[in-house]
Formats: C-alpha cells, structure tokens, sequence
C-alpha cells in the first residue's frame, strides 16, 4: 500500500483544476476616503452600485470617492411601501370596510378575546 500513497501532495488543499475556459465576472474598483484623509479601494461588480460609505478596517466610516458618489446622491428616491399600501394591493376598500364593519360587530357582542385565537366559533 505504500507504493500507491501519493507523497509530497497536497491534494486536499489545492484543486487541480485549471482556469481554461474560464470567465470571470467584470468587476470595478470603488475607492473610499476616511476623515483622516486615508484612502482604500473595495472591489465591486460591475454592475453594483457602491454604498456611499464603508467602514474600513480601522472602524471609521469613509466616504465614496468619485462620479458614483454624484451618481448615487442624483438618483431619485422610490418611496417607502407602508402596510397600508401593501394591504390596497390585496384587498380593495370595499372588502377592507366589510371586515372592519364585522370585527366591530364582534367585538360589541363581546365575542373576542385576547390571544392568537381571537375568533371564538
């Protein structure tokens, strides 16, 4: 057995694979500035847009350098979706103001009660 043991190998921890045929991803750098006016670059991928800050690896937060900065602080804000907003898209008034209207009936003849079951059958 111990003319078939492979000696001298690491096959455990490297691959053996090679990297033809390959593609990789396009990818850009963003660079950051911090307050003390150092600087460090985070790898992105091409088609992400960098946050305008990023804690570096001191702890303090740096700001985006460049025309992604500009680009970021241009674009319009989408407006937050509220539950209110979320429940017109399953329900529409009509059938919102018919359960209100039979939750009240039953909360008047005291058929609800505290607890994840609130509706006594």
């Amino acid at each position: 057995m111990a003319e078939r043991a492979l000696r001298g190998t690491s096959i455990g921890s490297k691959s053996l694979e090679t990297e033809d045929g390959v593609t990789f991803a396009a990818r850009k750098v963003a660079t950051y500035r911090c307050v003390d006016g150092s600087e460090f670059q985070v790898t992105f991928a091409a088609e992400a847009t960098p946050p305008a800050e990023w804690e570096s690896k001191n702890g303090e937060m740096a700001q985006l350098v460049g025309d992604a900065a500009a680009d970021e602080e241009d674009k319009p804000q989408k407006a937050q979706r509220t539950h209110w907003d979320m429940l017109l898209e399953r329900r529409s008034t009509e059938e919102l103001q018919q359960l209100l209207d039979e939750q009240l009936v039953l909360l008047r003849e005291g058929r609800l009660r505290e607890g994840p079951h609130y509706r006594m059958r």
